[in-house]
């Protein structure tokens, strides 16, 4: 009796909830905002020199993240393509890896392992809690347990440390 490795891969969502000492409107405008992106986008010692957002059902925005030097200094750039967005409230998008010029590029050509997938289905929500607070509760879909999900999990959570300081 033989199993079909294929459809024996188990994935797994990544879900982050953040409580941001800030109003709905400015997180939202963290996401949504070409400047304040490029505040927070990147892990810990990595910047964003460019977030070029089309931020609009349909519209698929570039963002950049630059390795420090002792990383290489490389940029690595991602679209955002969006599928939905609901003021805030939601934003729905998928995420792929891309040259300079937004074309989306293999992982694979990029160096990157086997476990990272070509794309990554995103859903960030917003939730008011009053007093100024809000809830953001970003998931990470369908990852296959491995390396590559882990340092997603790293750099997404470095991310929204990030984002916290931008929104002090």
């Amino acid at each position: 009796m033989s199993e079909n490795t294929t459809q024996s891969v188990k994935t797994q969502n990544l879900v982050f909830t953040r409580v941001f000492d800030a109003p709905v409107e400015r997180v939202w405008k963290a996401w949504s905002d070409s400047e304040q992106v490029m505040r927070w986008w990147g892990p810990t010692g990595f910047t964003s020199p460019l977030a070029k957002m089309d931020f609009r059902e349909g519209g698929t925005s570039l963002v950049c993240m630059r390795a420090p030097q002792e990383f290489g200094g490389q940029d690595m750039y991602n679209t955002w393509t969006y599928s939905k967005i609901v003021p805030m409230q939601r934003i729905e998008y998928i995420v792929h890896f891309a040259d300079k010029d937004g074309h989306v590029v293999e992982p694979a050509a990029l160096g990157l392992p086997a476990d990272m997938p070509r794309e990554v289905r995103h859903l960030v929500t917003f939730k008011a809690l009053g007093s100024g607070k809000t809830e953001l509760t970003v998931t990470e879909y369908d990852w296959t347990a491995g390396h590559m999900m882990e340092m997603s999990r790293i750099g997404m959570e470095q991310c929204l440390d990030k984002m916290a300081e931008s929104l002090k």
